[in-house]
């Protein structure tokens, strides 16, 4: 049973830097076939795809917060972790860690999520 699991701080401040990190069970963050992805879920919107690392270490960051966005690993640790730079309240929102399958067409295991709140 794949699971995974959402961890950081609930409040952060404008302009500072949200560090999430996901913590991976029964499956392997190394790997030819599966990438690991965050996505988030502002108040009353929809999901937004931040950005994804492969098995192999490659990250992938969608191009409107590349500018502030990087996905680094622990493979000792099984986990990976997401860096949002500058943040302003815009940037709160729910933000799930999931698995992104190659060839599956979407996320097959999710977290449950972690709420983000950006305020001074």
């Amino acid at each position: 049973q794949v699971q995974l699991q959402e961890s950081g701080p609930g409040l952060v401040k404008p302009s500072q830097t949200i560090s999430l990190t996901c913590t991976v069970s029964g499956a392997s963050i190394i790997g030819n076939y599966d990438g690991w992805s965050w996505i988030r879920q502002p108040p009353g919107k929809g999901l937004e795809w931040v950005g994804a690392i492969s098995g192999s270490g490659d990250t992938n960051v969608n191009p409107s917060l590349l500018s502030r966005t990087s996905i680094s690993r622990d493979t000792s640790k099984n986990q990976f972790t997401l860096h949002l730079r500058s943040v302003t309240p815009e940037d709160t929102a729910m933000y799930y860690c999931a698995r992104d399958p190659i060839n599956y067409g979407g996320m097959d295991y999710w977290g449950k999520g972690t709420l983000v709140t950006v305020s001074s």
